[in-house]
């Protein structure tokens, strides 16, 4: 009896450890997730990409911002040198200043002497202006123009030809700087060209060899050039170049 018990038990215990190796197999391997994770106190990307942003729009600011600095200087400098202009001109010069703009946007001041007319780049004066006998011969004439700085008025093109005679007296003759040095080889005082089909004679004229200088007069309804002897007395009309500030 003792000996079938013990023969169950074992038995029974090969069973057990037989079911057992089964069911205790080793499981298939898990596969692992591996997750990286950023060092402990280094910056993420995220943070890094924002620092930088901020940085450089940083930089644009104060770049922008010495800019502005740098054009508010200049428009206040160039007020107070219009302001110290105006003062000086309005204090120290009686004269006619007219404001232009220039090429390059830069701004001038130009202007004429007193009782000067302005036109173009040039100031003009007629002789009867400044004294009730002014009338003299050619060559005086351009001496009075030069010890002002000026010259007898040259004439290039009709719009100048139609302010001067705008300003003339129709009654009156004036001097222009314009001569024969011989051989009808007319001359500008100021030494520019004489272009021939920019002239403005009186019909039949210039008409005597003899008769070297020329005066600007209103006949037969309209103003033009006439040749006369030098040492006849006309009026005249001084030219000299703006005064550019």
């Amino acid at each position: 009896m003792a000996s079938e018990i013990t023969y169950a038990e074992v038995k029974f215990k090969n069973e057990s450890n037989s079911s057992g190796t089964y069911s205790e197999s080793p499981a298939a391997p898990r596969e692992k997730h591996i997750h990286r994770l950023s060092k402990p106190g280094s910056p993420s990307l995220p943070f890094i990409s924002l620092m930088v942003l901020l940085l450089v729009l940083a930089i644009t600011f104060l770049v922008a911002f010495i800019i502005y600095l740098q054009l508010l200087s200049r428009i206040l400098q160039e007020k107070s040198e219009q302001g110290m202009t105006e003062k000086e001109l309005s204090g120290n010069f009686d004269g006619d200043c007219i404001k232009s703009v220039l090429i390059m946007a830069k701004k001038v001041w130009s202007c004429c002497p007193e009782d000067w007319k302005p036109f173009g780049s040039h100031c003009y004066l007629i002789s009867t202006v400044t004294s009730n006998n002014s009338s003299s011969y050619w060559m005086e004439s351009e001496e009075n123009c030069s010890r002002m700085g000026a010259h007898l008025v040259v004439i290039h093109s009709q719009e100048e030809e139609d302010f001067i005679t705008g300003i003339l007296n129709t009654r009156l003759a004036y001097f222009i700087g314009l001569w024969d040095t011989g051989g009808r080889q007319w001359r500008w005082v100021d030494q520019t060209p004489y272009n021939e089909s920019a002239t403005f004679w009186h019909r039949g004229e210039p008409n005597n060899d003899n008769e070297q200088c020329v005066i600007l007069n209103h006949r037969w309804h309209e103003w033009g050039w006439n040749d006369i002897p030098c040492s006849h007395k006309q009026e005249s009309v001084c030219q000299m170049k703006k005064i550019y500030l």
